[in-house]
């Protein structure tokens, strides 16, 4: 069986407020839980007028707080953004409050426009060093980083589990050098899923950390009472997207009876593009795009983005797809 899990991307919605956001975070964590979802994780993101989640290690603690067992991890922090040590640190000590609940997915991208790179005061070439800081980070959580001359306390003998994410073949090849779990972020770039999981299951290389390939594909989850209901709730996406290609970021907008008239064709197809990992849909429909996802990939799990306007459409939409039959063979 294929695990299911969820990245909330803490929708600050039109109208509502970063407290709001927080809230409805909370419940959605809370009901996940009882659904019996693996893991919940937030993601860094900077400057996003609709996204409350740019303080993640904050927003972990805050939803490990007001759960009992479910998973709560970043997926992720963009590590170029940040000092290894001082991210060693903040996970080392929310392992410390929530033990063994705490996963630290790792990005190389900045999360972020140029503009508010430099506002980080951080290098914008600090990318390249990626593969290195990683190495350096998961140093931190052993017992014994002597060679570093630096302990992370809290951090050190915590042994955080860490995952590369990645939309390109780089998190791919260095995922499987490192010997480290997978997660591809098909939910907005699916382009080189297939191949890149195809490179991170070929080189592989096995670790005190995974001893085979963990891969995690990102999908985007509506399942209503009826397509109609589901394709109504995905506008709400759908207008997320073309807003960003249109450089208008706002807060998160409710849905819309009529797409086709708020995009141009253009916008329609990089769009979509952009969405086409994306199951939306009646239990019937969302049973059928899943199972078909889990034959091409044979993903160990899936991280279900839902992003709904309406928190009660989006906890019934995981209601749904908490009660389907998931199956990886």
């Amino acid at each position: 069986m294929a695990k299911l899990s969820i990245l909330d991307l803490v929708f600050i919605n039109e109208g509502n407020t970063v407290t709001d956001a927080l809230s409805n975070s909370v419940r959605v964590a809370k009901e996940a839980e009882k659904l019996g979802y693996h893991r919940i994780w937030v993601a860094e993101h900077h400057n996003f007028p609709s996204i409350a989640s740019a303080a993640t290690s904050v927003v972990i603690g805050h939803l490990a707080g007001h759960t009992k067992s479910i998973r709560i991890g970043a997926g992720g922090i963009m590590l170029p953004n940040h000092s290894p040590l001082v991210i060693a640190e903040q996970f080392g000590t929310l392992e410390s409050l929530y033990p063994g609940r705490i996963d630290l997915g790792l990005g190389r991208a900045p999360g972020t426009d140029q503009l508010t790179l430099r506002a980080l005061r951080r290098d914008p070439m600090s990318s390249q060093q990626f593969p290195e800081d990683v190495q350096e980070l998961l140093s931190y959580f052993e017992d014994n980083h002597e060679p570093l001359q630096v302990n992370a306390i809290p951090g050190k003998g915590t042994h955080v589990p860490v995952w590369i994410l990645g939309s390109s073949l780089f998190g791919a090849q260095l995922a499987a050098m490192l010997g480290l779990p997978y997660a591809f972020a098909s939910h907005f770039a699916p382009g080189a899923l297939m191949e890149a999981i195809s490179i991170y299951r070929k080189q592989f290389r096995p670790s005190s950390y995974l001893e085979k390939p963990y891969v995690m594909v990102g999908v985007n989850v509506i399942a209503a009472e009826t397509d109609k209901e589901a394709k109504f709730l995905f506008t709400s996406s759908q207008q997320s997207f073309t807003r960003i290609l249109r450089n208008r970021r706002g807060t998160f907008p409710p849905p819309i009876e009529d797409i086709e008239s708020y995009w141009s064709p253009e916008e329609k197809s990089i769009a979509s593009q952009m969405l086409s990992y994306s199951v939306v849909g009646s239990r019937e429909t969302v049973q059928a795009g899943i199972a078909k996802i889990l034959e091409e990939t044979k993903a160990d799990e899936l991280m279900t983005v839902t992003s709904v306007y309406d928190t009660d459409a989006k906890i019934r939409s995981l209601e749904i797809l908490a009660n389907l039959e998931i199956n990886s063979d």
